[in-house]
């Protein structure tokens, strides 16, 4: 899309990771609908460029170069761009050390209306409490400051795909049995997403396995214990997963990335963690989410486990 001159030109930052792209979503449909007549662009990372073309909020999408610290062409090149690009605001929503430096890029003669953490912001929000829920809930604090408010979780509508590959039984129900693989203190034991699958199939669901190939070895674990299971590991792209979400009667899994495209799409949502994570600020945001904490994930009973899951899908 092309710009004119007397069009507003809006910069929006969000650079990682998934579940905090996730609920940087909603924020970015407030930017857009205060901004209805601009030209914004996002400067992301290449995983996110999907969701970023699909979502429809923005006109043009950069993937950001992260240069080295040492690597001086690759600054002065990226500088010249964002000063070439004469955005009016910036709205950071990345607010990290890096972002940080790249407000100090432009000539203080130079700087855009900039909204986030940054030292030197004409909207800065230096609050403590910006930290200390969720990423949504600062970005709300944030947005305020530059008159946005009314900010809702993305609900990922627009995040449609084809399921009829899958040999899908209703009612199912989605078990996310894995986490980033530096993580495995985050994991629910495969012998307890086993037992609790089988009980699922008495009752008439359909557990269904979500991974990546990571993960292959503990989905496969769980299916070889619970055959009724449906196995779709490294099978799913995100938008399937929000998909399946839609559409099933609940889910449950651990502090992982596909738990945060899970439960805002109103799926029932029972979260798993350990003391290595904070639920209040790392629990995915929805409408029908539950935590349950132990310091040892291990700890968490199956039938703890199947009740809380019980308490927010009806029947089960």
């Amino acid at each position: 899309m092309e710009t004119t001159e007397q069009q507003q030109k809006v910069l929006v930052i969000k650079l990682s990771a998934l579940g905090d792209f996730i609920q940087a979503l909603g924020p970015m449909a407030a930017i857009r609908k205060h901004h209805k007549d601009a030209h914004i662009t996002l400067l992301t990372t290449s995983p996110f460029t999907a969701f970023a073309e699909k979502c429809g909020y923005f006109d043009e999408i950069w993937i950001d170069s992260r240069p080295g610290l040492m690597n001086i062409g690759g600054w002065l090149s990226f500088r010249q761009k964002l000063l070439k690009a004469g955005f009016d605001r910036i709205y950071d929503l990345q607010n990290n050390d890096r972002t940080a430096l790249y407000l100090r890029l432009f000539p203080k003669s130079k700087r855009p209306e900039w909204v986030g953490a940054a030292p030197g912001a004409s909207h800065r929000n230096d609050s403590p409490e910006r930290t200390s829920g969720h990423a949504f809930d600062g970005h709300v604090q944030t947005l305020a400051l530059a008159g946005i408010k009314d900010i809702e979780i993305d609900n990922l509508g627009w995040l449609e795909a084809d399921l009829s590959q899958f040999p899908l039984k209703k009612p199912y129900i989605l078990l996310v049995p894995g986490s980033a693989p530096q993580h495995p203190q985050k994991r629910w034991p495969a012998e307890n997403y086993a037992k609790l699958a089988q009980t699922l199939t008495t009752k008439g669901f359909q557990p269904v396995l979500l991974g990546t190939q990571a993960e292959a070895e503990t989905t496969k674990q769980i299916a070889d214990l619970c055959p009724e299971s449906l196995d779709l590991t490294g099978k799913t792209s995100l938008f399937q997963i929000a998909a399946l979400a839609r559409n099933a009667a609940g889910a449950l899994g651990n502090d992982t990335g596909p738990m945060h495209i899970i439960g805002p799409t109103g799926c029932p949502t029972l979260v798993l963690f350990s003391g290595h994570s904070n639920p209040v600020r790392h629990a995915p945001k929805g409408k029908n989410i539950k935590t349950i904490q132990s310091v040892s994930i291990e700890d968490i009973p199956v039938e703890k486990a199947y009740e809380e899951l019980k308490g927010i899908i009806s029947p089960l």
